[in-house]
């Protein structure tokens, strides 16, 4: 099916040369997605909520534009996807397509999550106080900051990238914060709580930049060979989030997420295909 597809493209990028574009403007839409997201996530403002029950005022974050922000993210990571699949289907290479994705890829999974882990940290501190101290936020923008390191020593060591990647992929961290708001619009198995917890998020905001520096070795969705050996890390992938969805719903995002760090933990890799991002 899919080498269907690609004799498509290549058929009728051969009647239409204006095709060759398609993978920038794929990456273009990527960033217009990304860019559109963090417009949502600002203007997710608090307000105040008072219990019917006992008159307490509480902070509220505005989750329905975060929601929203979530959508955009993932339409970015869809974009991402398909473009890298249109240039190799299409043969189309060039240093400026590649540095535009890194572009890209640092708005829409740098920027967008390092903003919406900003509204969580605000959302959690003004349950405890009215008045904000900006510095309990300023961690949010690490994310952004590493991953801008990841990107950039990416580009320069691309070749090496064969078979897996060295570090976690950016877009599987902008996915996985961009789950947040939908957990915390549908509140499965209370996992909001967490993200109502400043040291809950101090902890995942740690542990998301230490993965995308990480000497660890993560599998690319697309395998580079064909056979069971090669294939089993996403065929357990996808499957297994298959299953999760009806259970844990909107929550099966981050059990892939961790499911993913799990399986490229005990995934092996031939040392003579080593690659990293």
């Amino acid at each position: 099916m899919c080498e269907k597809w690609v004799g498509l493209l290549r058929q009728y990028a051969y009647f239409w040369p204006t095709m060759k574009h398609l993978p920038n403007l794929l990456t273009l839409g990527n960033l217009f997605c990304g860019c559109i997201a963090i417009a949502y996530i600002l203007t997710a403002q608090p307000y105040v909520y008072q219990n019917i029950t006992d008159g307490h005022l509480q902070w509220i974050m505005g989750t329905e534009q975060l929601y929203m922000g979530s959508i955009f993210i993932f339409i970015a990571a869809v974009c991402d996807m398909l473009d890298g699949f249109v240039a190799r289907a299409l043969q189309v290479f060039s240093p400026i397509g590649q540095d535009l994705d890194s572009l890209a890829d640092m708005v829409s999974f740098g920027v967008a999550p390092s903003v919406i882990l900003y509204k969580c940290l605000w959302d959690a501190n003004m349950q405890n106080a009215f008045d904000v101290n900006m510095l309990a936020m300023a961690p949010a923008f690490l994310i952004a900051c590493f991953a801008a390191l990841r990107l950039a020593t990416f580009n320069i060591t691309t070749t090496e990238q064969k078979t897996h990647f060295i570090g976690m992929p950016t877009p599987a961290v902008g996915i996985f914060v961009g789950s947040f708001p939908m957990i915390m619009w549908y509140n499965p198995m209370n996992l909001a709580n967490v993200l109502h917890n400043k040291y809950c998020l101090y902890i995942i905001i740690a542990v998301l930049c230490f993965l995308m520096v990480s000497k660890i070795k993560f599998f690319k969705m697309i395998p580079t060979k064909k056979g069971m050996k090669y294939m089993w890390p996403q065929l357990v992938l996808v499957i297994a989030t298959l299953v999760a969805i009806p259970v844990l719903q909107v929550a099966a995002l981050p059990f892939a997420f961790i499911l993913y760090v799990l399986l490229s933990l005990v995934t092996k890799y031939p040392d003579a295909e080593v690659a990293s991002v």
